[in-house]
Parts: C-alpha cells; structure tokens; sequence
C-alpha cells in the first residue's frame, strides 16, 4: 500500500466518520484499503462494510449514523427523530426511518431498522440535514416528528406523542403555527387540535 493513499484514507476517516469501501473511489484509493487496513489495526469494522478511525469517539447515535450511510435515501423518523432533537425519555433500540413507498426494502443486519413508508408531501417536509459523527443524516424537523408521532400513535403510544407535543412546546423547540402545518400534511389537524389546544 503507498503511504499517500494510506494517509488519504485516513484524513478521510477523520472528516467523513464513516467510510465504506466504496467512498474510495472518488478519491482515486483502492476499495481493498479498508479492509488492509482493517487487518493492521488502523481501522475498526463497525459493521458489513462500514469502517471508522480506530480511536473515534462513539456517540449514542451511532446505530443512526450507520443507518444512514447505509441507506442515504432515508429519513430519520418517529422515535429516532426524536432522540436526536432530545425531546424523549425512550431509547429505540431500532433507528426509526421513512422511505418511500416504492423503494426496496433495505436489508441490514446492523443496525436494525424499523422501516415505515411515506409518500409525496409526508416524506419530502420537513426533512432537515444534521452531521452525526460527521456523517450527513436527513432527520424530520420537531414540528414534523410531533405530527407524524401522532399519525402513528397505535404503533408507538399516544403517551409517546403527548410527551413529544409538550416537549417540544415547552422547550419552544418549534412554535404552534409549523405544529399546524405539519398535522395537516400528516391528515392528522382533527386528532392533535384538543391535545394542542389542551397544552396552549
């Protein structure tokens, strides 16, 4: 291995956080690289194709990180999406994320995934872009987690939702006006108006 690509994989660990083999090629270094380099003990395989510096510090939203570099077309969602914006006490032990309604189901073995479907208008608002261990992660907005919360109340618990509406009131994290705007793309204006205007 020449010691300037070597030195080229590794600042690009260091400033992208997560690297998988195939990230290589546009920077004119060998796929083979990581896993060499792997094996020398430079680097640490975080999981099937995912490699990270082998002093990087590890956050509690790893698990996300690797998710979306595993599939960059999703969206952070629900529980997860929460997480991030710290508006729970819930700890997922799956990342929360929304496709497509007609995109192939992604098939991880880590982390695991809990997959919902969205379309149009309810998947492209809102979606916001934050760096998670410098990996580039697309994550619905407070006002749009809260308003999906409710629409899938029967699968997470409407005492989820409820403390998400609070909290996110509370810490004026996002203001009544975009929590509306929001419901009404989720069809869900009739379902959060007494619990918006309860906690108002």
């Amino acid at each position: 291995m020449s010691a300037s690509k070597v030195d080229k994989v590794l600042k690009l660990l260091d400033n992208a956080g997560i690297v998988r083999p195939s990230d290589l090629k546009e920077h004119g270094v060998p796929r083979e690289y990581l896993p060499r380099l792997h094996r020398r003990g430079l680097v640490e395989r975080i999981g099937r194709g995912l490699y990270v510096l082998r002093d990087a510090e590890i956050t509690e939203n790893r698990s996300i990180a690797e998710a979306c570099k595993k599939v960059p077309q999703g969206v952070i969602c629900l529980l997860s999406a929460l997480r991030i914006h710290e508006l729970t006490t819930q700890l997922p032990f799956e990342v929360w994320m929304a496709i497509d309604r007609r995109a192939r189901f992604p098939k991880l073995d880590h982390p695991k995934l809990r997959v919902v479907r969205f379309s149009g208008e309810a998947l492209s608002a809102g979606v916001e872009t934050r760096s998670i261990e410098h990996v580039s992660v697309k994550v619905y907005s407070v006002a749009k987690t809260v308003a999906d919360c409710f629409k899938y109340r029967n699968k997470i618990g409407l005492d989820v939702a409820l403390e998400a509406l609070r909290d996110a009131l509370h810490k004026r994290a996002c203001s009544v006006d975009d929590l509306w705007h929001y419901a009404k793309i989720c069809r869900v204006s009739k379902v959060i108006r007494p619990y918006l205007e309860a906690v108002v």
